[in-house]
């Protein structure tokens, strides 16, 4: 089973920059991009369906249709997406949108655009982390791609569990 990160971002060119931002998580974690809400809500199901976990969305507000923020905040909804790590990437959210992203999508994470890419592989080793913890797994299966000193004392506290 694998960790995924959804990209969902509608302009391709930032969607394909992120995707080469990220790559450093391959192939331990599938990243999977997505162009709109609906894309995404495919894309989700396909990692369900091959028995992987979304462990973390990063998600632009400024969308066709549906807003980043509604999107995130449907997945707080949903019980196989209520764990999974939510970051907002974007440079378009005004206050109200950021406060209703935290208050209701229990947003995790906010990155203004343009991102740091040292920031951005800080954040989501940290996100896929904590997905890690929340859910109870296995660290050493995604040790490459978590925050190594955090994976070592998840792995020694479920020792000392036993």
């Amino acid at each position: 089973m694998k960790l995924a990160i959804l990209v969902l971002e509608d302009e391709p060119e930032v969607r394909d920059a992120l995707m080469h931002d990220l790559s450093a998580f391959m192939p331990t974690a599938r990243i999977e991009p997505a162009e709109d809400v609906e894309d995404a809500w495919e894309v989700i199901r396909e990692i369900q369906t091959d028995g992987d976990r979304l462990a973390l969305a990063l998600c632009d507000h400024r969308l066709p249709g549906t807003t980043g923020v509604d999107f995130l905040v449907e997945m707080a909804r949903m019980p196989h997406t209520t764990l999974t790590r939510k970051v907002l990437v974007t440079g378009q959210a005004d206050l109200e949108d950021t406060v209703r992203a935290i208050n209701k999508a229990q947003l995790d994470r906010y990155i203004a655009k343009p991102w740091n890419a040292d920031e951005l592989l800080s954040v989501t080793r940290t996100q896929l982390t904590d997905y890690v913890e929340a859910c109870g797994l296995n660290p050493i299966d995604y040790m490459k791609i978590l925050d190594s000193e955090r994976a070592l004392d998840l792995v020694q506290g479920a020792s000392h569990a036993d």
